[in-house]
């Protein structure tokens, strides 16, 4: 087999173990997602995720990474469309806020949260793809200003860390199955207090 063909089976197998491990976390929670209960899942051992991944913390960065650059691809589509700065701020806030109850990817979030202070690399990785949020929301900001939609004067970039802070906030909520907090009265909210932060 060539390099290349390693190189891309390599790939695919690592692809496909961070795909279950997403699946896994939807259907159980993170709880019960051990490395050998992912292996069986795989039909292979704990030792050859092991391989890729090194220790269950690297498994559930990677995949965070993972999903969170698809919804990297999605907010640089949605940033491209030829809408009102107020419809592509109410697609960003639908776009970052979880499903429902046991998101996978913000169940991953909130266990990632919890293991960072003592632990370097997940920290570096949060504040990466946290970076890449606020950018995105801060950049949609600035150019709803420049356009005249949003209050002139106005700080893209404080007001950028208050949203995201506020969507953090209910995200948690929502994801935990807090009594109230579903992902409608949680979007209603984000919208309200959004039209108020960029008037």
């Amino acid at each position: 087999m060539s390099a290349t063909a390693r190189r891309r089976d390599g790939h695919l197998a690592r692809e496909r173990m961070l795909e279950e491990a997403m699946a896994a976390i939807a259907e159980d929670g993170l709880a019960t997602l051990t490395m050998s209960a992912l292996a069986k899942r795989l039909g292979t051992s704990g030792g050859h995720i092991l391989y890729y991944f090194g220790s269950k913390d690297l498994l559930l960065l990677e995949a965070l990474r993972w999903s969170e650059s698809a919804l990297a691809d999605e907010r640089r589509a949605l940033l491209a469309r030829r809408v009102t700065a107020e419809r592509k701020l109410d697609l960003f806030l639908e776009l970052y806020l979880p499903r429902g109850p046991r998101d996978p990817r913000w169940t991953l979030w909130i266990e990632l949260w919890a293991r960072t202070a003592s632990n370097e690399p997940l920290r570096e990785a949060q504040a990466e793809i946290d970076g890449s949020w606020q950018k995105d929301l801060a950049a949609l900001l600035a150019r709803g200003v420049r356009q005249g939609r949003f209050a002139a004067g106005l700080d893209a970039t404080s007001r950028a860390s208050e949203l995201l802070a506020l969507l953090d906030g209910l995200s948690t909520r929502v994801v935990l199955g807090q009594r109230g907090a579903d992902r409608d009265s949680a979007l209603d909210m984000a919208r309200s207090v959004a039209a108020r932060l960029v008037k």
